[in-house]
């Protein structure tokens, strides 16, 4: 068996890199990072391996569903996401209003709040942000959660959110306006998707709701969803060239690959611990790698060399 802080260290090491990859992109806010002593870090990456091996956490969902170019399509959108004011609209100061009145002064708010906004324009005004968890989680958590994640990341920006719990999955739609109180303009990047998913799942966890938000190349996924252009193109017919279902360029291949040897080197180091839990977290890894396509892409590599030894593990019962 081995130390417990030579555990700790293989597995802040590893699970760093796995779950907390360095952010190359330097003008969007940082990442979410590891902080605390070697034992606390540790933890952390334990609390998110049994998460995503054991327990199986729903991941969060946050995409940028469009934005509206000018008064008019912002407007509309006002419309959709309140069912012409049937729902309640809540807006960054917490103030909640329905009806179609409202609704309609919301806008003329945004339209002066700020630089002008024109009934048509030609650059992005607003972005439409949809957070989503999976059939049966409350949706009063949902919407708790995503009014702090709103308060967290959309800070200085005039935002109205909206709680859909009539559909399959609960859900809120965020309507924010692109240019901050300060004149500053947002212009949301992958970083800052998988940093406001993250973000989301911390928030849903302080609500007593089991989330996660780890990378796709993380947890073995390697599926590309179409945007939404694609889809309306797809629908009208115009999509003279869909994309491929599965991500096999370079990079996606790489990602996966680093991923299946953090994962070998994760489940290497918990399966000669002392510890019951982190022996039955290395078999719980050892099934939930064989099932995805870590294990198709790094074939014998790695991942295969690291738990070949390790067949006879049990996990805890």
């Amino acid at each position: 068996m081995s130390e417990p802080s030579k555990i700790d260290g293989v597995l802040v090491q590893w699970g760093e890199r796995l779950f907390y990859p360095h952010n190359r992109i330097v003008k969007v806010a940082p990442q979410p990072r590891l902080v605390g002593s070697l034992s606390q870090r540790a933890a952390m990456i334990r609390s998110r391996i049994e998460a995503t091996v054991v327990r199986r956490a729903p991941q969060v969902m946050v995409k940028v569903t469009g934005g509206g170019r000018g008064m008019k399509a912002i407007a509309a959108h006002f419309r959709y996401i309140s069912k012409n004011g049937r729902l309640d609209i809540e807006d960054e100061q917490g103030q909640r209003v329905s009806g179609r009145d409202a609704v309609r002064e919301l806008a003329e708010d945004w339209r002066y709040g700020g630089t002008l906004i024109d009934d048509i324009g030609d650059r992005r005004e607003a972005y439409n942000i949809m957070l989503s968890m999976p059939r049966g989680t409350d949706p009063l958590c949902v919407l708790r959660s995503a009014r702090e994640f709103a308060q967290a990341e959309l800070a200085d920006h005039k935002y109205v959110m909206v709680l859909h719990d009539h559909q399959a999955n609960p859900h809120v739609h965020i309507s924010v306006r692109a240019e901050s109180k300060h004149g500053k303009r947002l212009n949301p990047r992958k970083a800052d998707l998988h940093r406001w998913r993250e973000t989301f799942a911390e928030k849903l966890r302080g609500w007593g709701i089991d989330a996660e938000a780890s990378r796709q190349a993380s947890r073995g996924v390697d599926r590309n969803y179409p945007s939404l252009w694609r889809k309306k193109a797809a629908e009208e017919g115009r999509e003279r060239h869909p994309r491929p279902q599965r991500k096999t360029g370079p990079n996606a291949t790489t990602s996966r690959n680093d991923a299946g040897v953090a994962w070998a080197n994760l489940f290497a180091a918990l399966s000669t611990s002392d510890s019951s839990r982190d022996r039955g977290s290395a078999a719980a890894i050892e099934r939930w790698v064989r099932e995805r396509s870590i294990t198709r892409d790094v074939g014998k590599g790695p991942v295969e060399r690291a738990l070949e030894p390790h067949r006879d593990i049990e996990p805890t019962r």
